[in-house]
């Protein structure tokens, strides 16, 4: 079985993604603490940018599109409303895998602890709107 994906709706999640970060990232939101917390020293040049952000967005793709298959696998076999199973099945796939290897790894790499549930917490709500896009939108 192949699950069926809007990927309207997978492009808009990708994109919300890169708006979530925009903003949860900013100096006067979180960017100052986590530049700190993680010992980054912007260089102050724009084009020092281009990589990550295309790695985040094609991060965030597959991160939608996976997101959206299992939301559909998960709704598929229970039942119900599409958008409470993709909600549900965000929250699952975030504490099992990625709040999960946020903690272990951080706590190898002896980062703070507030740095890491900051971390944790942007991928929270990242994965949300996703799932409220994916959810609302279903194929």
């Amino acid at each position: 079985m192949l699950p069926d994906i809007n990927y309207w709706a997978v492009i808009l999640a990708t994109l919300s993604s890169m708006i979530v970060g925009s903003i949860w990232y900013t100096p006067k939101v979180f960017g100052n603490y986590w530049m700190k917390a993680a010992g980054v020293t912007p260089s102050g040049k724009a084009s020092d940018a281009a990589g990550p952000i295309i790695v985040t967005v094609l991060v965030s793709f597959i991160t939608a599109w996976v997101l959206a298959g299992a939301a559909f696998i998960a709704w598929d076999f229970y039942g119900g409303s599409f958008l409470a199973i993709t909600l549900l099945t965000t929250v699952v796939l975030w504490a099992g895998f990625t709040a999960a290897r946020f903690i272990t790894h951080d706590a190898f790499d002896q980062r703070p602890a507030g740095l890491t549930i900051l971390n944790i917490a942007h991928e929270f709500v990242t994965l949300i709107v996703m799932a409220l896009i994916i959810g609302a939108w279903p194929a």
